[in-house]
């Protein structure tokens, strides 16, 4: 059948069982758009490309199906890349699609043009620039399996204005893939799993080390099953956060710069780390050189993608595959074991050196995220944006399943979890969404209310205003003499007479926007501000407003080791 290239791409959205794009309309896009509101596709129209992205990443990321994404050429598609590179760094499918001047203009320094695969190379997992329209089907179809396979990631489709229109005079939609160079291994080597079940049964003081990669490959019972039938305490990072329920008795929480001391005890003693799904990043390892000092040579690393093995850390087993493949492989062959001692120590350090905070009559941000979770019981799905508010969602709210938290991890995007939040809402719309966020990150992004109350989507959103940007302004105090040099959002009792410093009334601005406000001063208005908020069927903002200089402990600085970890309160 004849067929457009903008008809293509329609068609092959809706094959690839698409039901939901994030974007923004330009020249470049026109004749895609121009049947967008024809087609059964959904689409949100947002106010600012990059929400376009991590709206598409949330919705991903809470429901395991890939996220779209589609703006125009030049600064329309530039504008996605710091969505593109958050997905990326975090193995997040979406596939983006950027509109590009017509062919015979490209390299000409045309009206909006930008070379989107040079710019997107090293952040997407694969790219395009389609050519001619008849390799358009292929390449859509392509683009889907390469961004859900294997290790996730983002795919970016580059469409010049001509190929749109151009007409593909014998279009069919492929049935299947076949790209030679690219073939994911999901079964484990039986060798290196023969291996693995020795080291396990072997080991003293095992431990799992569990990453965003179990919650990926949906292997979050295999691995709870795997820890139970061995006795294996359990520790995750951040984006393994709901990997492993924490209300488990083996549960240790997240580890690394500000994990639990326990989680960051156990792997300091460990005598052998099970690495699933996990990229032994340097805010987990801290210091190379003495990280797990005592599993050197007793490392078993699962993963899927084999750059990722012994890439930071040398892995003795290294078990390329699937993780749900080979957890199941492993259960299979595995002997139950109960490791006593090292369960007594473990439980020890637990009860040593819990989680805190100051329990007093000032508005603590601990507080506010310790009475969501009492309050929803921990069934919302919540994203945060990045800073100290990001830690104390990790810290104080308990993920008990996979999916629940949405966090950018890899590359730290402050402005990343309102549009989050909203990609997230429209995946689930029967679920509770929470954003958890700092009065410096909700900036970045805010322009995204108009998104989420046009399209009546009941985000909630918890402010917690400490009138700076607070992580910055922590290591400021604990590393720079408390210079803190433009970290001030807001006039404090420090600051100087006539400080300019500025910061805007969410309430009005919520209000402005046509959501509600709801403004938290006294530790007394926390639960029924929290109340309110969740039984309004509207988008929501409860600003609170927190201590300034309250710290997140515990903390090992950057390139330290447990042994330079500071405990205690803030």
């Amino acid at each position: 059948m004849k067929m457009t290239g903008a008809d293509i791409v329609i068609d092959g959205l809706i094959r690839e069982g698409v039901e939901v794009i994030f974007g923004f309309p330009g020249g470049a896009v026109l004749d895609l758009f121009d049947r967008l509101n024809k087609s059964p596709l959904r689409f949100i129209l947002v106010r600012h490309e990059q929400g376009a992205a991590h709206a598409a990443d949330g919705y991903a990321r809470s429901t395991g199906r890939p996220g779209v994404c589609m703006a125009t050429s030049g600064p329309g598609a530039t504008n996605l890349v710091t969505g593109l590179a958050t997905a990326y760094m975090d193995s997040v499918p979406i596939v983006a699609i950027t509109g590009q001047v017509p062919t015979p203009m490209i390299g000409n320094d045309a009206f909006q043009e930008a070379d989107m695969v040079g710019i997107s190379r090293p952040i997407t997992k694969y790219n395009y620039l389609v050519k001619n329209v008849n390799d358009l089907a292929r390449i859509i179809k392509e683009a889907f399996y390469i961004a859900r396979t294997g290790r996730p990631g983002p795919v970016l489709i580059d469409l010049p204005k001509d190929v749109q229109r151009a007409v593909c005079d014998n279009y069919k939609y492929p049935d299947s893939v076949n790209i030679r160079s690219y073939k994911p291994v999901y079964k484990g080597h039986p060798l290196m799993i023969k291996k693995a079940v020795e080291a396990i049964e072997h080991a003293k003081q095992p431990l799992l080390y569990c990453g965003g990669g179990v919650i990926i490959s949906g292997a979050s019972k295999e691995v709870l099953k795997l820890a139970a039938r061995c006795n294996i305490p359990c520790t995750t990072t951040l984006l393994g956060l709901g990997g492993f329920p924490e209300d488990h008795s083996l549960a240790l929480k997240m580890l690394g710069m500000h994990g639990t001391q326990y989680a960051n005890y156990a792997m300091h003693e460990t005598d052998l780390i099970i690495a699933v799904g996990a990229r032994f990043d340097d805010r987990v390892t801290g210091k190379i050189d003495e990280f797990a000092p005592n599993a050197h040579g007793n490392v078993i690393h699962i993963d899927i993608d084999p750059s990722a093995i012994s890439k930071n850390i040398r892995v003795s087993i290294p078990v390329v595959g699937d993780c749900k493949e080979v957890l199941r492989e492993i259960i299979k062959r595995i002997k139950p074991k109960k490791n006593p001692k090292w369960i007594a120590k473990i439980n020890k350090w637990k009860k040593q050196y819990p989680l805190v905070y100051r329990n007093d009559n000032k508005l603590r941000p601990q507080y506010v995220i310790h009475q969501l979770y009492k309050i929803t019981k921990g069934n919302a799905i919540i994203t945060t944006e990045v800073g100290q508010h990001q830690m104390w969602a990790a810290h104080y709210y308990t993920y008990t399943k996979p999916r629940t938290f949405l966090s950018s991890g890899g590359l730290g995007t402050m402005g990343y979890g309102f549009p989050a939040a909203i990609g997230a809402q429209v995946g689930n719309p029967d679920r509770l969404v929470v954003d958890i966020a700092g009065d410096g990150s909700i900036q970045m992004n805010i322009q995204e209310l108009a998104t989420a109350v046009m399209h009546g989507l009941p985000v909630k959103v918890i402010i917690l205003n400490n009138r700076y940007l607070g992580m910055v302004r922590q290591w400021q105090q604990l590393f720079y003499n408390k210079n803190y040099s433009y970290t001030c959002l807001a006039p404090t009792k420090d600051c100087p007479p006539g400080c300019t410093r500025f910061i805007p009334d969410f309430v009005k601005l919520a209000e402005a926007y046509g959501a509600v406000g709801i403004r938290v001063t006294k530790k007394a208005e926390v639960i029924p501000a929290l109340r309110k908020a969740l039984r309004t069927p509207r988008t929501v903002f409860v600003e609170c407003m927190v201590e300034e200089e309250e710290n997140v402990f515990p903390m090992i600085p950057a390139g330290a080791s447990v042994r330079q970890m500071m405990g205690g309160m803030a």
